[in-house]
């Protein structure tokens, strides 16, 4: 059984416009000890998927639908004081933008022991001796000295290593990071990922990574999931999808990274035409095609395509995915 399942969720936005269609139809699975990288342009609903199945969508944002079974229990039906002892100590989350998720007023020890009262009934002294080991355990030196210091005192990367100590310091079974190396320059986000890593193997953690990055999926992703417009587009393991990318959206991601490698060192960067769809009113049919190079044909501009399983473990939501097209190029070749 799946640790985490997750079927046909949708979370809308009440606006004055109408409602804003940010989760539509999305479903996936995740099981113990694998990471899940969500990857998609900002505003594809990445983030509020994952506050969705925290139950941390504030209004206006409701869960209109859908199913969230955490380990067999299902989380959009439970009362708010059940969910609430789960959420810190059966699941961990980290928040986006370390800058600003701890709270400026407290100091770093307060915010780590403050979770393992809650969840573990800890006293402030035990509390306190296990957040020095969990500083330690993220890599912070000197964590006995560090922690009665306010959050202004550690710089970027320290703040979001303090994140993922608070995270994980109720050993849950799954760690969800949303954008967990946003602002923090290329050497600190190395570090953070393989600390993430490292922590997912120690604690034999599941793990959703959220991200706008394909380079932070390849390298902490088993699985990816592709979003774009509310739903997921494409679904399989990280190597098939870097190897053989089936929807045109990824193909477009893929296609928009920057290379080293000989004459393209010096040509401009692939950019993607256009904008997403206004979710209020989205497309019928498929919501990438206004941007999409391969949209001429009919269907594409007529018919809302269905998730589909193109060939064992590779799911993807286009009706001429790469492998058509390049069959039906050899037929007509």
């Amino acid at each position: 059984m799946a640790l985490l399942e997750v079927e046909d969720l949708r979370t809308f936005f009440k606006t004055r416009a109408g409602e804003v269609r940010a989760v539509d139809g999305v479903s996936f699975s995740l099981e113990e000890r694998r990471t899940l990288g969500i990857v998609g342009e900002s505003g594809s609903g990445k983030s509020v998927t994952v506050l969705s199945i925290m139950g941390l969508v504030l209004p206006p944002g409701r869960v209109v639908s859908g199913s969230v079974r955490y380990d067999g229990q299902e989380l959009t039906t439970m009362k708010s004081k059940d969910l609430e002892d789960i959420r810190g100590d059966r699941i961990g989350m980290i928040f986006q933008d370390p800058m600003t998720s701890l709270n400026p007023t407290l100091t770093i020890g307060k915010q780590i022991t403050e979770t393992l009262e809650r969840h573990r009934g800890m006293s402030g002294k035990q509390a306190r001796k296990r957040a020095v080991e969990l500083l330690e355990e993220v890599h912070i030196p000197k964590a006995a000295s560090r922690l009665d210091d306010y959050p202004h005192r550690y710089s970027g990367g320290m703040r979001q290593r303090v994140m993922v100590a608070i995270a994980i310091s109720c050993d849950p079974k799954l760690l969800i990071a949303d954008e967990p190396t946003t602002a923090l320059d290329v050497t600190v986000q190395a570090g953070i990922l393989d600390l993430l890593d490292e922590l997912r193997r120690d604690h034999d953690m599941a793990m959703i990574i959220i991200t706008h990055n394909m380079g932070v999926v390849a390298e902490a992703a088993d699985d990816i999931a592709v979003m774009y417009a509310g739903q997921i587009v494409e679904q399989a393991t990280a190597e098939d999808l870097f190897d053989r990318p089936e929807h045109p959206y990824t193909e477009a991601l893929l296609g928009a990274l920057p290379t080293l490698e000989g004459d393209a060192r010096h040509a401009r960067l692939a950019t993607i035409p256009g904008r997403p769809p206004d979710l209020i009113e989205p497309p019928e049919a498929c919501r990438f095609a206004p941007r999409c190079k391969h949209a001429g044909m009919d269907d594409c501009n007529t018919v809302a395509p269905e998730l589909r399983e193109i060939r064992p473990g590779h799911w993807v939501r286009s009706a001429h995915p790469a492998s058509e097209r390049a069959a039906e190029a050899l037929v007509t070749a």
